[in-house]
Parts: structure tokens; C-alpha cells; sequence
């Protein structure tokens, strides 16, 4: 069996509205070991909030980390996240490169 089929990770998506809050969001996670690591894009965001629709730039996240870790991801974006409802959606990850799967287990509790 491999590391990958032992584990289940996932990616877990949020977005913040500068850089910089998104920066230490992703450094807060990884030095947590919440996350392997956090990947961030710039992004035009179209929604509606609030009966309006709304069009801003944003930073995507990339949360590559353990399913197991959902509930403590989960708490720490909405304690650090400046938006009154922060997007977090998880995404199961089916497959993967078990070294790279190793490398999340060694960086990841």
C-alpha cells in the first residue's frame, strides 16, 4: 500500500481580498502545520452578496493538506479571515505522486 492510499488529502479553497492578509494566512497554516504548502492567484471574483452583485479582484488559495486537518483549517480561516463569510470549499484529492504524498505526510500532523 502507498503513502497515498493510507491517507486521504484534500485541497481546500479560500480567497482574501489583498496579498498580503493572504500571505499570512498561508504562513500561519504552514507554520501550524495545517498546510504542506498554500498556493495563491490573482482572481476577478462576480458574486452576490447582500441583494448586489459584486465584481473584485481577489487572491485564490490553494490549501494542499490532510482531510483530517478540515475542522482545524475550518477554524483557523474564520478566526484570521477579514471577510464576515470567508469561502471554504475542500476538494478530495483522488490521486497523486506517493513521493509527493510522503513529503505532505512529513509536513502535515
Amino acid at each position: 500500500m502507498t503513502d497515498f492510499e493510507k491517507n486521504e488529502y484534500s485541497i481546500f479553497l479560500t480567497t482574501c481580498a489583498e496579498k498580503e492578509k493572504a500571505r499570512l494566512l498561508a504562513e500561519m497554516l504552514v507554520e501550524k502545520r495545517l498546510a504542506a504548502c498554500v498556493q495563491m492567484f490573482p482572481a476577478e471574483s462576480v458574486y452576490a452578496w447582500q441583494g448586489e452583485i459584486c465584481a473584485d479582484g481577489e487572491i485564490v488559495m490553494f490549501i494542499k493538506s490532510k482531510t483530517a486537518q478540515s475542522d482545524k483549517i475550518a477554524d483557523a480561516v474564520k478566526e484570521n479571515h477579514e471577510y464576515e463569510v470567508p469561502e471554504l470549499i475542500r476538494i478530495p484529492v483522488t490521486g497523486g505522486l506517493p513521493e509527493y504524498m510522503k513529503w505532505m505526510d512529513e509536513n502535515v500532523d
